[in-house]
């Protein structure tokens, strides 16, 4: 979890494959409706975002009921919004990417195929409340290389051997 650029879907990506999770990409989920507000430049209101994460919520309790392991990239800015996901399972844990604003600027000013422009980093800061104090929350230093990330995660949430709680079906 995290602001855009942050680097959500790879991090995602990375760990499920690690762990052998079932990837979940938030952007997939979103609404056309969203999509084309995002690309004009417009933030997402907490009512845009109801439905985005209920359909999150949906999925993460389909892909646990099958006995998969969720590894899902969603901004989860608010603490509400990570509330809601949590009652897809109680065992849910979120990775939050801490990055600067002027960072996170940069890496979306550089990204040529997404439908998020640069110009919505500042709404996303201004949106995101810090999880600190939120049960199974790791905060890890977004700057850092995309293998350290994925190995301080995968280490925090236990190798694919020892099956951490919150990455198993409730």
């Amino acid at each position: 979890m995290g602001v855009a650029g942050c680097g959500k879907s790879s991090v995602a990506q990375a760990l499920a494959a690690g762990i052998g999770g079932v990837l979940i990409e938030g952007d997939a989920f979103h609404p056309q409706a969203n999509v084309d507000k995002m690309a004009r430049g417009i933030p997402l209101t907490d009512e845009d975002r109801a439905g985005w994460l209920d359909r999150l919520s949906e999925e993460i309790e389909r892909v646990v009921g099958r006995g998969e392991r969720a590894v899902l990239a969603c901004s989860a800015l608010r603490q509400r919004y990570r509330n809601r996901l949590r009652t897809a399972t109680s065992s849910l844990g979120f990775v939050f990417l801490d990055l600067p604003q002027t960072e996170a600027l940069r890496r979306v000013a550089q990204r040529e195929s997404h439908f998020m422009p640069a110009s919505l980093v500042e709404s996303q800061f201004a949106t995101l409340e810090r999880p600190v104090a939120e049960p199974l929350t790791l905060t890890v230093d977004g700057t850092q290389s995309l293998v350290s990330i994925v190995r301080e995660a995968t280490a925090w949430c236990g190798s694919t051997q020892t099956h951490a709680d919150f990455l198993q079906p409730a």
